[in-house]
């Protein structure tokens, strides 16, 4: 029999003089914590099935309850932490690898909050967005190079397929299987309120939301999973998912306790079954590879529809930003690592991978020094967490970002970070029927369309404040931008000066 060393990471406290015993929190609670003792006619709890996910404390009616961080701890030691400890006796328990979700939580720098917006005054006088038009509207897609006029001298303005967004902001990748039904129908009706786009993920597209196609942007990815014809014409553009921020070079797993009925119909395969997807595209090799993949999938759409490439953000990304722009591929996407995700190895997740900052700015760069900036757009994503992060990445170089963690937040995601066990209490990552219907799709909707709204309303007052009335005036200005108590050399990767300068 193991032996488990863990003492519980929380401790439920219960304010017995305000209890009711309404068992509210043992009907609300997907992991069993609370529990009715007949013979003391008391709520009691197993603090070592808490997660800390707030549900229980949400819905007291009495506000009987709250959860806190346990004070018991290990012995002092710089090296062997307490998290390191318990990570050992884990491994230790089950001898499996373990599984983290929601991004890496490290203390890692996060170059975004010490990087400032600069301001107008005098010379370049602000703009006012309550009065003067502000232009959030992007294209995405490749842009020509050179104005080009026909035998009459008109501009010609054919240009290839693009994704119009009426802000910059899309939401990320997130799968039917990993995420619920009501989760999805939230962010595609979000997407079509807002005018922008939503991502399957690589689990294909529930038969239900093809309605939502024009707003849609369906994802390729290593196992296939959910790929066929009428999938791919439904969406308005196509996502080749080469690897992501949370785990670069890991492929997906999907518990097969998630593939219920409706998932395992949209994945096509069996219900039940662990959805694996491999770590490299088995025909991808190559960028000569991925280019043929580019245009087998433009030629199967009839070269109607963008293409995406996603990638990892990586120590050698510029030079892959480099070669996916030569491949033919409309749009980079690039996913740094503080990305989340349902379920990533804890190792890889807090050790793999450079900030999105950092990759951003240098992929830029590099495309602009080789002249092929034009050729495509880029996506930023890996944690952008409000309105400031989305202005900072488009001066760096982004056309747009791509949002999940923060999307999920705003639909009662309480950040509890055990996606993976399928019990989510707030039916966001989580495929149980009793617990899937605690979000409502309707309230889902408008809490992301608030969200948007404010962040859209926010853009326009930086925007005002620096003197811009466009987005694209914006994208990779980095002039606009400062940095304090960051190194030379970040700031020079970073492309921008240091405050004062």
């Amino acid at each position: 029999m193991a032996i488990d060393f863990l003492y519980p990471e929380f401790e439920v406290v219960r304010d017995q003089s305000r209890c009711i015993a309404c068992r509210v929190c043992e009907r609300q609670c997907a992991n069993e914590v609370h529990s009715y003792d007949e013979d003391l006619k008391l709520m009691v709890s197993d603090e070592s099935r808490c997660v800390n996910c707030h549900r229980c404390v949400s819905l007291c009616p009495t506000r009987a309850l709250k959860i806190i961080k346990s004070p018991h701890t290990f012995r002092e030691n710089a090296n062997w932490t307490q998290d390191a400890i318990q990570e050992v006796y884990r491994q230790a328990n089950s001898g499996a690898v373990l599984l983290s979700s929601m991004g890496n939580p490290k203390q890692f720098p996060v170059y975004w909050d010490k990087i400032l917006i600069n301001a107008s005054q005098v010379t370049n006088p602000s703009i006012d967005p309550l009065r003067e038009p502000m232009e959030t509207r992007v294209f995405l897609g490749k842009k020509p190079t050179n104005i080009t006029r026909d035998q009459n001298g008109k501009i010609k303005t054919d240009l290839p397929p693009q994704l119009e967004l009426e802000l910059p902001i899309l939401f990320s990748a997130m799968s039917y299987g990993s995420i619920s039904y009501n989760a999805h129908e939230s962010l595609a009706r979000a997407a079509v309120e807002m005018g922008t786009y939503y991502n399957t993920g690589e689990g294909g597209l529930h038969k239900d939301f093809y309605k939502y196609g024009a707003h849609t942007i369906v994802q390729v990815a290593s196992g296939r999973f959910g790929v066929h014809k009428d999938y791919l014409e439904q969406g308005a553009a196509i996502e080749i998912k080469m690897g992501q921020g949370a785990k670069p070079g890991i492929g997906g797993h999907l518990p097969g306790t998630k593939i219920t009925g409706d998932v395992s119909a949209t994945r096509m395969i069996p219900e039940g079954t662990d959805a694996i997807s491999p770590a490299p595209h088995h025909d991808i090799y190559s960028i000569e590879d991925l280019r043929q993949l580019v245009y087998s999938l433009k030629e199967a759409t009839e070269y109607k529809k963008p293409i995406i490439v996603k990638v990892a953000a990586v120590h050698n990304i510029a030079a892959i930003a480099s070669g996916i722009a030569r491949s033919g591929a409309d749009i980079i996407a690039i996913d740094g690592f503080r990305g989340g995700t349902g379920a990533a190895p804890t190792r890889i997740r807090d050790n793999v991978g450079i900030p999105i900052e950092l990759a951003l700015a240098s992929v830029d760069q590099r495309l602009r020094e080789e002249g092929i900036r034009n050729e495509v757009s880029l996506i930023a994503g890996g944690s952008i967490r409000n309105s400031a992060d989305v202005v900072k990445a488009i001066a760096l170089g982004a056309d747009a970002v791509y949002i999940a963690t923060g999307a999920l937040l705003a639909l009662g995601c309480h950040l509890c970070r055990t996606c993976q066990t399928g019990k989510c209490n707030w039916g966001i990552a989580t495929q149980r029927p009793d617990l899937v219907k605690r979000l409502n799709p309707d309230i889902g909707c408008r809490r992301l369309i608030n969200l948007l709204t404010a962040w859209e309303h926010e853009i326009k007052e930086f925007m005002g404040g620096m003197g811009i009335n466009s987005i694209e005036s914006l994208k990779g200005n980095r002039l606009m931008l400062r940095g304090v108590g960051k190194k030379k050399k970040e700031l020079s990767i970073l492309g921008i000066a240091h405050a004062g300068e």
